[in-house]
């Protein structure tokens, strides 16, 4: 079945031609006149309540107050419609099952569905052609394809496409939307399970592990953002060769890193114990940065305090080594900076992007690996065996073609450092050819990173707006539920009578106002007032 034409050229890239490639179809019949009315008819104005139906032949249908008339016989191609069984009803109980109501004098059947998506159901039943219209959410076609009872393999191969790939991508978010409602609802029932010290902790966790969840999250944000900066400072200052010499200076930068690391310690010991799954925090990419960052530090002091013993009993060897591993320690304190994509969107995009491409970087590694095994023995050929002496710095030559890698390899990522240059015309070429070809290795995957960038940033912003308006909305329901109480109380204050209030308001009083009974004032002054008023007024 062919895909129906937009109106354009057979040349048009918009035709069906330019599917051709992706969806085969098969040849269209010929056009008969007049069998799109034959097999559907919309009625308009007064036309539906003129015309005279032979109702043993043709269903009248109202939708959403749009009136159609179709023939049976059309109806019946489609056995599995909802339109379809309609003509098997024969009682009250079974036409209200497939339709909302009917009436009995003019045979109609009413539906009080959506009269513009009911236009894709009309134009399937009459021409046996079902497409996506823009003007309709693709979620609500399919589910006023499901009420019809229209299966969705009898659409276009383009439009199913695009339809069910829709409806994944919506099955996905739905399904991530009642993950995140369902971690709330389990941090809701532990806040208000949580008494005495225990919520106490549990407000201090939800601090730690949700920035948004007030105003003590968002202190808590940027202490531990400028923890990590100064971290960051005193790591860079310690390397500096002048500072290294001054003792105070070295005890300072320990003392900052040491109140640092205390600090980062007890955030991951809350956090730690604050978690729903303990497995999954230990598992957690972030968590084993965070260790990884935080246990150099305790290490260190116990290869200082060795470092004191070993001085005396082993040689220089054993230093050395302790020394190195020292070294390697403390550089890892740099690990502190990925701390900052807790309170960072742009930088869990990032990671996120990062593990969701994993295909895409691998993709990216191929390529780059067959041009590099590629292009390293035609640039060896073109520079050591074409042209040997075209070399001007012999040590840095194609002398072999694992030599040859390096230069492919920062020449195909288009890089290029200038440490090797190929100078004979030969193998000027193949540095032109790894050049271009590189442009489009790096280009052809680049496009997919992008676009799944794009999905997790959007992605995380909702999220992050989403608790934003979570916090929101407890802020006015705490407001509403405080002016609540407010007026509770003033009504209490109002209508329970008391002997230092002389304007209080006695529920007999108000029942004698209403009823003017015996014509007797009420006892309270202000109502007294009010029913003397109303007397003057009759």
């Amino acid at each position: 079945m062919g895909i129906i034409r937009t109106g354009l050229d057979d040349n048009s890239l918009s035709s069906d031609d330019s599917f051709g490639e992706f969806f085969p179809e098969t040849l269209e019949t010929e056009a008969i006149k007049g069998l799109y009315f034959q097999h559907a008819h919309r009625l308009c104005g007064t036309e539906a309540s003129q015309l005279e139906i032979d109702h043993t032949q043709t269903a009248l249908i109202n939708v959403g107050g749009s009136c159609y008339t179709f023939p049976w016989s059309t109806l019946e191609d489609f056995p599995e419609s909802r339109l379809s069984q309609l003509r098997l009803c024969t009682t009250p109980e079974e036409r209200a099952k497939l339709c909302d109501d009917y009436d009995e004098t003019r045979h109609e059947f009413f539906f009080d569905r959506d009269p513009v998506a009911f236009k894709v159901i009309r134009n399937f039943l009459a021409r046996g052609k079902l497409c996506l219209l823009r003007e309709i959410c693709n979620a609500a076609l399919h589910s006023e394809l499901e009420y019809w009872g229209i299966d969705v393999g009898h659409m276009q191969p383009c439009c199913r496409h695009r339809l069910l790939c829709f409806m994944d991508d919506l099955a996905k978010r739905q399904s991530k939307h009642e993950e995140w409602m369902r971690k709330r609802m389990l941090q809701k029932k532990a806040e208000m399970e949580a008494t005495g010290l225990c919520r106490l902790f549990w407000l201090l966790g939800e601090a730690v592990e949700n920035p948004h969840s007030g105003s003590p999250g968002k202190v808590y944000a940027c202490i531990s953002v400028a923890m990590v900066m100064i971290t960051v400072i005193s790591l860079c200052i310690s390397t500096v060769p002048e500072l290294q010499k001054d003792e105070a200076m070295r005890c300072a930068m320990f003392v900052v890193e040491s109140i640092c690391v205390v600090w980062f310690t007890f955030e991951f010991v809350v956090r730690f114990f604050h978690a729903q799954s303990k497995l999954d925090f230990v598992s957690g990419p972030l968590n084993i940065i965070d260790a990884t960052a935080i246990l150099p530090y305790y290490i260190s002091l116990l290869v200082d305090i060795k470092d004191d013993s070993l001085q005396n009993s082993t040689g220089r060897s054993s230093l050395d080594k302790l020394g190195l591993i020292l070294r390697v320690m403390r550089a890892l304190r740099i690990l502190y900076v990925m701390r900052l994509a807790r309170h960072s969107v742009g930088l869990q995009t990032l990671g996120l992007t990062m593990q969701r491409s994993m295909a895409d970087f691998g993709l990216l590694l191929l390529f780059v690996c067959v041009a590099v095994t590629l292009f390293s023995p035609l640039v060896h050929l073109a520079e050591s065996e074409l042209a040997p002496k075209a070399a001007r710095s012999p040590q840095v030559s194609f002398s072999s073609i694992p030599a040859s890698y390096w230069w492919s390899i920062i020449s195909v990522t288009t890089v290029g450092y200038g440490d090797m240059v190929p100078y004979s015309i030969p193998g000027q070429l193949v540095a032109l050819m790894i050049i271009l070809s590189g442009i489009l290795i790096v280009a052809f995957p680049s496009t997919s990173i992008f676009h799944i960038f794009c999905r997790t940033y959007l992605d995380l912003k909702e999220e992050n707006d989403k608790l934003r308006k979570e916090e929101r909305g407890a802020e006015l329901a705490t407001k509403t539920a405080e002016s609540m109480r407010e007026r509770d109380a003033w009504r209490a204050k109002a209508f329970l009578p008391r002997s230092d209030n002389p304007y209080a308001v006695s529920t007999e009083d108000i029942a004698r106002a209403v009823t003017h009974k015996n014509n007797q004032p009420p006892a309270s002054p202000l109502l007294s007032y009010i029913f003397r008023n109303v007397s003057h007024t009759h």
